[in-house]
């Protein structure tokens, strides 16, 4: 496996309980989407370590079983595609974390948020990060566990639905899912709010 030595921050705050938040799953066609919140030992550090869409995927799962065993707390939770259709992916999106941030078994005093913008969660002040996956630790991980507890889900719903190839495009508009969506039409776990029709034609003028 190789190792290649990361320059995130350990850490916005230094003296305070810190949670890293991050999500996965919001430019997909189907499914939930993902959020997650860690909070991590202010000592902690591992060299592969870094934003989950730069590591590969065997990276991902060996950085899950890691951050899971050694954070102080963490926790995923998911928004399902009736509830993005109905307030949309944005607000979708903060909600998950939202509910990621409620299960923590330890209250952050503070929260780092991957982005440009988020809906204040009640009573704990927090810090948005544009690229803050690639600049602190605890999002880092947030975006790890995130993704990997997206993908798991995503590739047990391939079993049921295998005509969408959800075990390899975890729901994303890859081209081979939207001719799948044409062919075999939605289902209940498509967002009715995404549409394909006008991708596809863009893919087949390249």
């Amino acid at each position: 496996m190789k190792q290649i030595k990361h320059t995130l921050a350990p850490h916005f705050y230094k003296t305070k309980v810190e949670a890293g938040c991050d999500e996965a799953g919001r430019g997909c066609l189907a499914g939930p989407v993902f959020a997650s919140a860690v909070i991590l030992p202010k000592s902690f550090y591992h060299p592969l370590l870094n934003d989950s869409k730069q590591l590969t995927e065997s990276n991902r799962d060996h950085l899950r079983i890691i951050i899971e065993a050694e954070a102080i707390s963490w926790s995923v939770q998911r928004v399902n595609p009736q509830m993005i259709d109905k307030i949309n992916i944005l607000n979708a999106s903060f909600k998950a974390m939202h509910l990621a941030i409620k299960k923590l078994n330890t209250p952050p005093e503070h929260l780092i948020i991957d982005g440009n913008r988020f809906t204040a969660y009640p009573g704990i002040p927090h810090t948005c990060i544009i690229k803050g996956d690639t600049k602190y630790m605890a999002i880092a991980a947030a975006s790890v566990l995130a993704k990997t507890h997206r993908d798991e889900y995503m590739k047990k719903l391939s079993h049921q639905f295998p005509q969408f190839h959800w075990d390899t495009n975890k729901g994303y508009p890859t081209l081979q899912h939207r001719q799948a969506v044409i062919q075999h039409g939605r289902c209940e776990h498509h967002r009715r709010t995404f549409t394909v029709r006008p991708q596809i034609d863009i893919f087949n003028k390249k």
